[in-house]
């Protein structure tokens, strides 16, 4: 993952930005991914439930991000701490339906109009989500260097998918659905349920005690876990429940 630095950002911003970009992917490349995207006919849901957060302090923009915002590693600050966009302003629940509406790479024209304190060189995708209010734009933060059409396709879809989860929220017991919805973990939850509220996890530990598989799913920024005995949740670490 390429984390960028203001103070990076902040040289960035006194040179002559005309001949630098941060993509390799060849212009034609570029348009024809926003066209795929944005101009799709077939419905497009979350995957998983994300967080809206503000965006780093440009008032025009929204974050939305898998992870709680201090768990965030997009932007660093001038002694290489991460930096925090904002506090959980919503929720967006797994299974909303998703419009992309603009895919943004880090051109050097895009690089020079956006704000010197946001994570300005990576690629930003513009989706509206149903049920999420508000006018401001939702901004998904690609920051895995895209070289290949396959590889801008496979990050995306990361987050959303074309088929529509509705009827595997509704086969969840009502906790369960509640807590997916709510981007929470509760114990008997499923792997699936656990995915769809946390995402993939970034480590899993796994072992067996007395013929029963035992995982422990770490998720990225470390801070929380679940652990899982034949594949449901038995118990959780969620720094946001306190």
């Amino acid at each position: 993952m390429r984390r960028t630095t203001t103070s990076g950002l902040l040289a960035l911003a006194l040179l002559t930005t005309g001949c630098a970009t941060f993509t390799t992917l060849e212009p034609e490349t570029r348009t024809r991914l926003e066209k795929q995207f944005t101009e799709a006919s077939t419905p497009r849901y979350l995957r998983q439930s994300l967080y809206v957060t503000p965006f780093f302090g440009d008032g025009s923009k929204r974050l939305l991000t898998p992870v709680l915002p201090e768990d965030v590693r997009l932007l660093n600050d001038l002694t290489g701490k991460p930096i925090n966009p904002g506090p959980v302003e919503a929720v967006a629940p797994a299974g909303s339906r998703v419009r992309v509406k603009s895919v943004e790479f880090p051109t050097s024209f895009a690089v020079a109009e956006r704000l010197v304190t946001t994570p300005r060189t990576e690629t930003w995708v513009y989706l509206q989500v149903q049920g999420v209010k508000g006018e401001t734009p939702l901004i998904l933060v690609l920051p895995e260097e895209v070289r290949t059409e396959a590889e801008f396709s496979a990050n995306l879809e990361r987050y959303l998918t074309t088929e529509d989860p509705s009827s595997v929220l509704t086969a969840f017991s009502a906790p369960v659905r509640e807590a997916v919805l709510a981007k929470r973990a509760v114990p008997g939850m499923s792997e699936q349920a656990l995915t769809m509220s946390w995402g993939p996890p970034a480590r899993v530990q796994r072992a067996f005690q007395g013929g029963v598989r035992v995982e422990t799913w770490e998720f990225p920024g470390g801070r929380r876990k679940a652990k899982l005995q034949d594949g449901r949740v038995t118990d959780v670490v969620d720094p946001a429940a306190r």
